[in-house]
């Protein structure tokens, strides 16, 4: 079944035995995957997040306990990262104009203006107390890099719960979640598209009890004067990120996953395996421009610290 929300088609296979029941799970995960919509989008003024952006430099708001985990997470991540993930980054893909999906090439001047509302270190919480606060006016959050990974993670913990062992939850091309195999399938069999052609295989994984994630330079882009931006931005600089096609993450959860390809796709290759060396669990896979037009080099990845449950398998079969 598939259904439209978070600006993106949430798709859901499962199996058992009871097609009626499998019916009503499915309408449940949707349910919630519509109610995360609401609380999180920022194109919708009176979700919690848009009062939030609006309230939080004026006066500490008290966020919902699983809104609350999410974010704190995110900046947990942004920290762990060196801020190559950012949920704050709202703005500068405002003044690109990729909020509306308008691209337009903003001036040095306008971009330096805005980076002085960028940065996780402007949010400040208190856990005990489940409050949050911005230091300076005009910061933002924009959890759009890590909110469908999260929705991807609740359809799966109520899948779980309704004792569905076989599943692939998919937010659009953007995350993937493999819960148990097939019948008499060993794993899920997970398609990584090439960078250039939507129709074209670049790798194919087979995975079990883990989520994937990608992020592509295809996803959202534009041209002017013959160069591309791309929609994924790079919080220290205020520009699109150069020289990377797309990442792929594979570890445990969605919300990891979603934020681990953004902190590959900004961070590179080198800064990924320092992040790999003291994460554990996690695959990589970076596809950058070749030496021809439209090719690209592939770079495999894994942390020092490999070892999966028994029954969880990440198989690159490609």
């Amino acid at each position: 079944a598939s259904h439209e929300a978070m600006g993106t088609v949430f798709t859901v296979a499962l199996y058992g035995r009871d097609a009626a029941f499998l019916s009503e799970v499915t309408n449940e995960v949707f349910e919630e995957i519509d109610r995360l919509d609401g609380q999180m989008s920022n194109y919708r003024p009176g979700s919690e997040l848009s009062v939030i952006n609006r309230e939080a430099a004026q006066r500490e708001m008290i966020v919902e306990p699983k809104l609350f985990g999410l974010i704190q997470y995110s900046l947990r991540a942004s920290q762990e990262s060196d801020g190559a993930f950012d949920i704050t980054v709202g703005p500068l893909m405002k003044h690109w104009g990729f909020f509306r999906g308008q691209g337009r090439l903003p001036s040095p001047a306008e971009i330096s203006q805005v980076l002085k509302r960028v940065g996780y270190q402007h949010v400040h919480f208190d856990p005990e107390r489940r409050t949050l606060r911005f230091d300076v006016s005009g910061v933002e959050i924009d959890l759009g890099g890590i909110a469908k990974g999260y929705a991807v993670d609740q359809a799966v913990e109520i899948l779980r719960s309704n004792g569905v062992t076989a599943a692939l939850v998919s937010s659009g091309t953007s995350s993937i979640y493999a819960l148990g195999s097939p019948p008499g399938e060993r794993g899920w069999k997970v398609t990584v598209r090439d960078p250039f052609e939507s129709g074209k295989a670049a790798d194919v994984f087979r995975l079990q009890n883990l989520a994937l994630s990608t992020s592509g330079s295809y996803e959202k882009f534009f041209k002017i004067a013959g160069k591309t931006y791309c929609h994924i931005m790079d919080p220290h600089t205020g520009w699109p990120v150069e020289n990377m096609l797309s990442t792929v993450a594979v570890v445990p959860t969605g919300i990891e996953s979603e934020a681990l390809t953004k902190i590959f796709f900004v961070g590179g290759v080198v800064k990924a395996r320092s992040y790999l060396a003291s994460h554990a669990n996690a695959i990589a896979v970076f596809y950058q421009p070749g030496d021809k037009p439209r090719t690209f080099t592939r770079t495999v990845l894994r942390s020092t610290s490999f070892q999966i449950p028994s029954d969880s398998i990440a198989d690159l079969e490609k």
